[in-house]
């Protein structure tokens, strides 16, 4: 039976890989590839509609955002032209967070072409980061330090875009000192900061990171990306998670997000959200649709 809490997926991807238009180095390249949940493999096929529907049949999903998929960088506004179609076609995604270089020559014009869509309504571009705390790119181009990066960042406020934010925990405080620059940039943090070491020491960092980009009012949560490299999805370890970002950022700057399929390779979207509303089942019922409807409307403008 559908749970009817009406919940807004802040965060999605869709791909086509048989036939499609679209390019995506990472899925289809034909060397093995290791992410932070380990083998992708299982991902290397078509994932449409019709896919997420049947992944959420049981949640009464009323709307979606689509984050970039990371095709082929030179098909970023291709990526959004499909899209388009897409949502022509089927009605979702609602929301598109796009593509675009911040410190590269053409990012006024990639940034122009994709405001010029009326779905999207942010970007998503990854900084250079390290691989490990104890690494440095301080400096390099294409990191928060370099200063055509931070040019191009700051173009989003022309286009009345928001910031995608994904960076490991490692880089959270780097980040909050973006922010502070720029607090007229709406800016949301994917998948929970990435909170992949869950030693003591590993959540002060996160902690730390966390609090200080919480510390900026136009900074949200997405609370989304639980899953660890190694073992199964744990309700508790993801609960105190989940409840403490909660406390760290309020309950007016975080929404839940699926991540899906990328996070299918640990757990059902069934299992996600039914977990989902069983952490947030002490909290007031105008509390929880924030989390699950509210704050995501309004942070997207759907």
């Amino acid at each position: 039976m559908r749970d009817e809490i009406p919940v807004v997926d802040a965060h999605h991807h869709l791909w086509q890989l048989s036939g499609g238009p679209l390019y995506y180095p990472w899925l289809q390249d034909p060397q093995p590839h290791e992410f932070f949940l380990g083998d992708y493999g299982a991902l290397k096929r078509d994932y449409l509609p019709a896919d997420y529907r049947r992944d959420a049949a049981n949640h009464n999903v009323v709307k979606t955002v689509h984050v970039e998929a990371e095709c082929s960088r030179d098909q970023q506004v291709a990526e959004t032209r499909w899209l388009m179609q897409i949502h022509a076609q089927y009605g979702m995604p609602n929301a598109i967070v796009a593509h675009a270089w911040f410190h590269t020559p053409n990012a006024g014009e990639i940034l122009a072409e994709q405001a010029g869509f009326h779905l999207v309504r942010g970007i998503r571009s990854k900084p250079v980061t390290s691989r490990s705390p104890g690494e440095s790119v301080a400096g390099v181009a294409g990191s928060m330090q370099d200063r055509k990066w931070l040019a191009g960042l700051r173009l989003l406020r022309n286009f009345g875009l928001s910031w995608d934010l994904r960076v490991p925990t490692w880089h959270l405080e780097e980040a909050a000192q973006v922010v502070r620059a720029n607090p007229d940039i709406p800016v949301v943090l994917n998948h929970t900061g990435f909170p992949w070491d869950r030693s003591e020491p590993g959540l002060t960092l996160w902690r730390r990171g966390m609090k200080a980009l919480a510390a900026h009012e136009q900074v949200s949560c997405k609370l989304s990306c639980l899953c660890l490299r190694e073992g199964v999805w744990d309700y508790e370890d993801n609960r105190r998670i989940v409840l403490e970002t909660i406390e760290i950022f309020g309950i007016d700057r975080c929404m839940f997000a699926s991540n899906f399929p990328v996070d299918g390779l640990r757990v059902s979207y069934d299992r996600m959200f039914q977990d989902f509303k069983r952490m947030t089942e002490g909290l007031s019922a105008s509390d929880r649709r924030k989390l699950f409807h509210d704050n995501a409307v309004r942070f997207y403008r759907l």
